[in-house]
């Protein structure tokens, strides 16, 4: 491991689990079922909250300056062993890899949300569509918003 730089903080990290993931908290949403989340989240849904374990609550400074943000979940109760589905119980098959469905060898869920309000540790945010009570995986400024400040490395001057 090497160190940390000056300003920077660390915690100790839980045991690992499964392929080495760590829950960063826990997705809190009105939907109590899989038929109850819509296909996709929705903008103009539900005010959710993405609530922060305590461990990782100093990794949300400066995500006020975000007003969206790409969630990654744990989808903890899909299976995880169809190679095809047919989504529309329609006959048609496609192969897993060409839909969005949770059901995945790695349910790993993924939402852009519009970000509400941070109070604390939560973050109240519009568009996800997970059941209540999902695994929080990580949080990131949407991809397009965020411009790194370093000054460019000598190898990319060259």
């Amino acid at each position: 491991m090497t160190g940390i730089r000056e300003n920077e903080t660390r915690t100790d990290l839980p045991d690992a689990a499964d392929a080495g993931l760590y829950f960063i908290g826990i997705c809190r949403t009105p939907f109590a079922t899989r038929a109850d989340c819509p296909r996709q989240g929705r903008r103009d849904g539900p005010v959710c909250r993405l609530e922060i374990l305590p461990r990782w609550a100093g990794a949300l400074d400066g995500i006020e300056a975000f007003a969206e943000l790409d969630v990654l979940y744990w989808l903890d109760q899909s299976r995880r062993d169809l190679v095809t589905q047919s989504p529309k119980s329609d006959g048609a098959v496609r192969g897993t890899f060409s839909l969005r469905s949770p059901v995945r060898p790695n349910p790993i869920g993924l939402a852009r949300v519009a970000l509400i309000r941070r109070e604390n540790a939560v973050l109240h945010v519009r568009g996800l569509d997970c059941i209540d009570g999902t695994p929080l995986l990580d949080i990131k400024p949407e991809r397009c918003a965020y411009t790194p400040l370093a000054p460019e490395k000598a190898a990319d001057r060259a």
